[in-house]
């Protein structure tokens, strides 16, 4: 497979829960991290990806992405645990790329600028 076909997976993060995913990810690891330097044992942060199908419809060409965050940081009597789940609907583009946004949407207009004969109302 083509690597310009592959989903690019920092803006694929980027795109996810509206950009606050990445975020998230990133607060859990220096969370975590600063926990374990402090305290000395391990902690763990573990990243879930849940695809499904949006519709019956092959013709619609998205599915729904599940993401779930959870990590558990050490703390000086134990540690604390969390765990965040959201969703996110994403087109799947030529090749299984996916986006936020549909790659393809057609041709509107044609070479002459005029509104393509296939979006005119009839009248």
């Amino acid at each position: 497979m083509s690597n310009e076909r592959l989903t690019k997976v920092p803006e694929f993060l980027g795109e996810l829960d509206g950009g606050v995913f990445e975020n998230k990810v990133a607060a859990a690891l220096s969370e975590v991290a600063f926990g374990v330097l402090n305290n000395g044992t391990k902690g763990k942060v573990t990243v879930t990806f849940e695809l499904d199908r949006m519709s019956n419809s092959v013709e619609e060409k998205r599915v729904m992405i599940k993401h779930k965050l959870a990590y558990v940081r050490p703390t000086p009597r134990g540690k604390s645990s969390e765990e965040d789940t959201t969703e996110t609907p994403m087109y799947v583009n030529r090749g299984g790329k996916l986006s936020i946004l549909q790659e393809d949407q057609g041709q509107l207009f044609t070479l002459a600028g005029d509104p393509d004969a296939k979006l005119r109302a009839k009248q």
